[in-house]
């Protein structure tokens, strides 16, 4: 834990996936209810299969997932949620002609039943 997954359309042509990934996972590990840096999973997911409405539109989106263990308050929740939207307000590039939405999703994680092991 924590888990961050970030899903885009494949047809944001000049999304720098690596970057945007490395400054969300830092974004994550530099909050201070995280604990250990080497705890913070990140995915970077290029979706080629996808449908935005109905519409025949020039359509794409970017979507974060942050998934914690339960137990942080919504005021963490929220300051997470907005520095990661400003490094996608920064960073997805907007196709002329193209509506691209942008979100991100702040999950808990059952504390009770998640494992986490170390080899």
């Amino acid at each position: 834990m924590p888990h961050l997954t970030v899903e885009y359309t494949d047809n944001l042509a000049g999304l720098p996936g690596q970057q945007l990934l490395a400054e969300l996972n830092a974004v994550v590990c530099g909050h201070t209810t995280v604990q250990d840096e080497a705890d913070v999973k990140a995915r970077l997911l290029p979706l080629s299969c996808f449908e935005i409405g109905t519409a025949p539109a020039q359509r794409g989106f970017v979507h974060v997932q942050l998934r914690l263990l339960s137990g942080r308050s919504d005021a963490v929740k929220k300051e997470l949620s907005d520095a990661m939207a400003a490094v996608l307000h920064r960073l997805t590039p907007q196709p002329p002609g193209m509506l691209v939405q942008l979100s991100v999703e702040i999950a808990d994680m059952d504390r009770a039943s998640y494992y986490k092991g170390r080899l």
